[in-house]
């Protein structure tokens, strides 16, 4: 892609309302646009890292054996009035709307009831179990405080995965699977040294949960660590001479170390909450009835991007992943009065594209020489490539990481090689 032609332009500021890192840097560097509090567009360059950091999960959770789906966003209260969780007073957090013909609707924040409802259609016999779906769609939540950029949002990107068991038994052989898929997941996006499983309360659904928790002073959460080795923590909010107990733990959880972080995941047993509520039953081996065993497990991909800045960025912009960074190398020239500067760039530029190298190329004539590196160190692609009259002069570009200091001259004959 070419600078020149892309309609967006980095910022000198973020909006003043604005105060998460994740997002002044997102939206300095031409990434996202703020449409309100919590409401984000993803522009060109920030739709394909979210792209790319969606592919990272969905293919976790195919090897897993997830099968994606796509729910509805408008949602029918008749399943949700079933579980209860249709009021106001039990969920604070719904968008809601009616019909013209007065019907109520609700703007989906979670997909246990549609997806237990739909199941009715396709699960009958022990031997149409067990079995996973996910998506990954858009959810709406009303947050009273949405001041944390891509991290707390009230119109967000979810990847929801529900398994259908029959019992307890085949539930936990898959529950404890995901715990490593999605520590696995954390570690391919570069977070898998912060990340920690974290004990938490189960709430409505079971006495305990686990979260993963991700270290950050940009978190919203406080966890107690209790296995630095083992990435084990407990919430700070469900911390108790309880939780010690269940869970074997002879602490002392004062000489616990604590941190503050991001929750990136959560995966929760349902058990029969709602496949009793809605009637998702089927038929045992000797034919007698059994409610269907679930579980719920969810992951943003939006928060993830948020986190990910959070994580990766100094004083002078993001400091991408290589496997989720919009682009694997950002060409930079600074043009010369005779012309010759742009004609080897465009030259490598099509060369790196033959060879299926990924580049941004900052082909831009009317931008200063401390605007396009400066545009480079923003925006944060893994590479640069700086080409100017000088490094011309000695048949040689300059290669620079974006996250090393260090710069090295390379021949032009050699340029291609490197990659």
């Amino acid at each position: 892609m070419k600078q020149s032609e892309l309609f967006t332009k980095t910022r000198k500021e973020a909006p003043k309302d604005e105060v998460s890192k994740n997002a002044q840097l997102l939206i300095k560097a031409g990434f996202i646009d703020k449409e309100m509090a919590g409401v984000y567009s993803f522009l060109p360059l920030g739709l394909r890292v979210l792209r790319k950091i969606e592919g990272i999960i969905r293919k976790h959770m195919d090897e897993a054996g997830g099968k994606e789906i796509l729910m509805t966003v408008l949602q029918d209260k008749g399943a949700w009035q079933s579980t209860g969780r249709w009021s106001d007073e039990v969920v604070d957090n719904w968008f809601k709307t009616k019909l013209k013909n007065g019907s109520e609707l609700g703007l989906g924040f979670t997909h246990e009831e549609p997806i237990t409802k739909i199941m009715k259609n396709f699960v009958f016999s022990y031997k149409d179990l067990p079995f996973y779906a996910y998506q990954i769609q858009t959810k709406f939540r009303n947050e009273q405080r949405a001041k944390s950029g891509l991290m707390r949002c009230r119109e967000f990107l979810m990847k929801d995965l529900y398994s259908f068991s029959k019992d307890k038994e085949e539930h936990e052989k898959f529950y404890e699977k995901m715990k490593d898929v999605y520590m696995n997941i954390f570690s391919e996006l570069g977070m898998g040294k912060k990340t920690y499983l974290t004990i938490s309360s189960g709430g409505s659904f079971s006495k305990y949960s686990y979260e993963f928790q991700t270290i950050s002073d940009a978190g919203e959460d406080e966890i107690y660590i209790i296995d630095d080795q083992k990435k084990i923590a407990i919430n700070k909010d469900d911390f108790s001479e309880e939780i010690l107990s269940d869970f074997g733990l002879d602490l002392d959880k004062n000489s616990l170390k604590k941190a503050k972080s991001i929750e990136v995941g959560d995966i929760y047993s349902l058990g029969h909450k709602f496949s009793e509520a809605i009637g998702l039953k089927y038929k045992t081996q000797d034919g007698k009835e059994e409610f269907v065993y679930m579980g719920s497990y969810g992951m943003s991909p939006t928060r993830l991007m948020g986190a990910v800045v959070e994580l990766n960025s100094d004083e002078n912009g993001i400091i991408w992943p290589e496997n989720i960074a919009p682009f694997s190398v950002h060409l930079v020239m600074l043009p010369s009065k005779d012309g010759k500067v742009k004609e080897t760039a465009d030259k490598i530029y099509d060369d790196l594209k033959n060879k299926g190298v990924d580049v941004f190329y900052d082909d831009r004539e009317n931008a200063s020489f401390g605007e396009k590196l400066k545009d480079a160190d923003l925006i944060g692609i893994p590479t640069r490539i700086l080409i100017t009259q000088k490094t011309l002069e000695q048949n040689s570009v300059e290669i620079k990481k974006r996250n090393e200091s260090k710069v090295d001259m390379i021949k032009l004959t050699d340029l291609l090689s490197v990659f």
